[in-house]
């Protein structure tokens, strides 16, 4: 059954066009991630499909019985409401008919006239197999469940909604989309404001629920694991991909692979003809000349790829620290609370750090701490030898929001010339006239990468980055994946983001509610070890190197780390880089019983094509080899 359809749709604010001819459906059942880089048009469409928003043209249509759910960004509430008040009334209908069916019961205990217990049993009946169906009972437990599981405790039921912060006002906007009895929903960045833990526990109730899905998120492990269809909306139109998003880059590859060397061969094609045209437009061929242009005319002319990519992100060379860059000794800090205390451990120079914790478990003050913008309670945090930091503040307070982000982006104590400062714009993608707006004129991820491209600026061996990919899109996440992981310095990292942490991070340093342990190796390897029942054992509390031969064998790794051959290719798993050599030695073979087909043979033209595609692919094949020892050496 399709629950809603767009056919046509089209939207402009202004000059601007946002959806130019966008078709989707939506069946039943289905669980859709719509991906797209920022400002593609992904919360528009959302909209419209919502029918909060009418398009400019084109049809939509909503199956009549669809009850549809839609998660805005910003939520609104009214005061004097409690959070338990408002959790509630999400299920009001099938409160109402609980307390129905118990009065019902009642009344039918206490009647003596039969023909009226016969009416209310029926009724009864009617409302418990209406009940059944919704899952409409144990709702109290259902409720506090939901509340839980997106970190909002009971403590916090009877506090008024308004006293609530934006955070926890969007995670009970969230509790109660998913406690209505909603055919699809339609969820904008359901991940964000949560922290890994209430994170992980949507996602299962996502994939258990029986609930179609329409998700924007720009978390990838996400996806990966609540969808299984894709959406991609770019250049205002949608294409439609089977599986994940990881199914969905693979698939999309191979999409403009075709498409390039389809592209590639018609103009060829289009070069002969116009060449022709020209040469003999005036001699003895002007007829032949004549029936190719008509011809030239015809041709239904290919679309060049429509490739996805963000602007290739790079730090400069990081001047030389000592082997230790940073230790950390019994340190200690509390508000109302404690937030961490005797946290004791070493970062040596190459080494890429992530802290992970629930929110408020204190991750952002560590972090401060160990800047020295707020001051530890107990213990020290001490850089090493010829350690230069550089710090980036999620709120992205480095950059003078009334400056051109040309100006905005240079640090007080440099020379540093506006030649210069463009070209380092332009390597965190903002170019042309954007580098004379003001920082505050710029959009989200435009005052991020900004923010990052101040960070650069700075020269330092020790980067030290809070929350980097907030409003940052799929593909520009993955450029600063890149440039981190390239980057010869040191590194302490916060971030949602389990992928990015995947794919940067070689220790972490978990925190939760003031205990503390280090686990070398990246976010897989926590999930590893919390799966085993290992994560809160591994070197906790006190959780540092203390001991001396450990942190000289430490050194002596990541000086071996440092004297390995620099990455020729990006970053791939081993794992898909042999699927990807599977796939192309598969190719390979059809390929080769192709060209020994008498029916190919005869075809002079398609004997061509498919010896040129053969080329092509041995040559993927040799660069998919070299992949891979690379990463087989490197990873």
């Amino acid at each position: 059954m399709i629950l809603v359809s767009g056919h046509d749709i089209k939207k402009r604010y202004g000059p601007t066009v946002v959806l130019d001819g966008v078709t989707v459906e939506i069946y039943a059942g289905q669980r859709i991630a719509l991906v797209g880089p920022n400002g593609a048009g992904k919360t528009t469409l959302l909209n419209i499909l919502a029918q909060r928003e009418e398009p400019d043209s084109g049809q939509l249509s909503v199956h009549p019985a669809a009850r549809i759910g839609y998660l805005e960004q910003q939520p609104e509430f009214l005061a004097g409401r409690t959070v338990w008040e408002e959790a509630r009334d999400a299920l009001r209908d099938l409160v109402a008919m609980a307390e129905k069916a118990e009065q019902l019961g009642r009344d039918i205990a206490r009647t003596s006239d039969e023909d009226q217990r016969q009416r209310w049993g029926r009724q009864f009946d009617q409302l418990q197999l209406e009940l059944h169906r919704r899952n409409g009972y144990h709702l109290d437990h259902k409720i506090e469940r939901v509340l839980a599981g997106l970190g909002l405790p009971p403590t916090s039921y009877p506090r008024d909604v308004t006293q609530l912060s934006g955070g926890q006002q969007n995670r009970l906007l969230l509790a109660k989309l998913l406690l209505q009895d909603n055919d699809l929903l339609l969820l904008d960045e359901p991940s964000n404001h949560l922290d890994l833990e209430a994170t992980r526990w949507l996602e299962d109730f996502l994939v258990d629920t029986r609930q179609t899905l329409l998700v924007v998120s720009h978390d990838r492990y996400f996806l990966d694991k609540v969808t299984d269809r894709t959406f991609e909306l770019y250049q205002g139109t949608v294409d439609a991909y089977q599986g994940n998003f990881t199914a969905y880059v693979r698939q999309k590859a191979d999409r403009l692979e075709v498409q390039r060397r389809t592209y590639e061969r018609q103009q060829i094609e289009i070069a002969k003809m116009e060449d022709f045209i020209r040469r003999n437009h005036y001699g003895q061929k002007h007829a032949l000349a004549e029936d190719r242009r008509k011809k030239l005319a015809r041709i239904e002319r290919v679309d060049p790829p429509r490739e996805i990519a963000a602007s290739p992100m790079a730090f400069p060379p990081a001047p030389r620290s000592g082997d230790i860059v940073l230790r950390v000794e019994a340190a200690g800090k509390a508000y109302d609370r404690t937030l961490f205390q005797g946290l004791t451990f070493d970062v040596l120079r190459g080494e890429k750090w992530a802290v992970l914790g629930p929110n408020g478990s204190g991750k952002t003050t560590l972090l401060r701490c160990l800047i020295g913008q707020v001051p530890l309670d107990a213990g020290r945090a001490v850089a090493g030898a010829g350690v230069k930091v550089a710090y980036f503040d999620q709120l992205l307070q480095c950059l003078d929001p009334e400056l051109p982000v040309v100006d905005a982006i240079r640090p007080n104590h440099k020379d540093f010339f506006e030649g210069q400062r463009r070209d380092l714009l332009a390597r965190f993608g903002i170019t042309g006239d954007r580098v004379f707006q003001r920082a505050d004129n710029l959009s989200g991820g435009e005052r991020n990468r900004a923010a990052l491209a101040f960070v650069a600026a700075l020269d330092a061996n020790l980067l030290i980055l809070d929350e980097p990919t907030n409003h940052l899109d799929l593909w520009a996440r993955g450029a600063l994946e890149t440039a981190l992981r390239t980057f010869e310095g040191t590194l302490i990292l916060v971030s949602h983001d389990r992928y990015f942490l995947n794919q940067v991070a070689d220790h972490l340093l978990v925190m939760d509610q003031g205990r503390f342990h280090v686990i070398e190796g990246n976010y897989d390897t926590y999930l590893h070890l919390v799966s085993q029942g290992l994560a809160t054992t591994a070197r906790d509390e006190p959780c540092g190197d203390s001991d001396k031969n450990a942190l000289e064998k430490r050194a002596a790794r990541n000086r071996t780390r440092e004297a390995r051959p620099k990455r020729r290719f990006p970053y791939r798993k081993v794992e898909d880089l042999e699927a990807d050599i599977r796939s192309c030695e598969s190719r390979i073979e059809t390929l080769h019983q192709d060209l020994a087909s008498p029916e190919l043979l005869r075809n002079g033209q398609r004997v061509k094509q498919a010896k040129a595609e053969l080329e092509e692919q041995l040559q993927a094949l040799q660069q998919l080899y070299d992949h891979w020892e690379e990463a087989s050496e490197l990873n």
